[in-house]
């Protein structure tokens, strides 16, 4: 009991840092979906801002769950600008940035953006960090 106790304890310390901080940039994200996608990252527009990835179809604003309120208006300037339907693709990097999508989602159902989520390759670590904390607080 002991043993396992202190593994999870040991587990818990050397994730913590991480857990705090990115693993990967936005642009790692960007760079992924456009390569599956057929996207040009960074399209520069004439105003000085940049789309996070232009599609044939699409101006696509990338960003980490908590900051959908950012991307709203930045999906719909990009939109304007550049004549394309706008898009957000939310980056969840953990189980509870799902609630961010669920309050973004009737904002883009209202204002026509289109709204994608990406999982971060650390989300099923950070599930797994989640299901301890409950395991160790009950």
């Amino acid at each position: 009991m002991i043993k396992r106790l202190l593994i999870i304890l040991i587990f818990t310390i050397t994730i913590m840092p991480a857990h705090a901080a990115r693993f990967y940039k936005e642009s790692y994200y960007q760079n992924e979906w456009a390569l599956r996608w057929g996207g040009v990252c960074e399209y520069k527009l004439p105003d000085g801002t940049r789309v996070d990835v232009m599609t044939k179809n699409y101006a696509v604003e990338f960003d980490f769950a908590k900051k959908w309120a950012e991307a709203v208006g930045q999906a719909l300037h990009y939109g304007r600008m550049t004549g394309k339907k706008p898009a957000i693709v939310l980056i969840i990097e953990q189980p509870s940035d799902f609630k961010y999508y669920k309050r973004v989602e009737p904002l883009c159902k209202q204002y026509n953006i289109t709204l994608w989520y990406m999982k971060s390759p650390i989300y099923y670590l950070n599930k797994k960090i989640e299901s301890l904390r409950w395991w160790t607080n009950a």
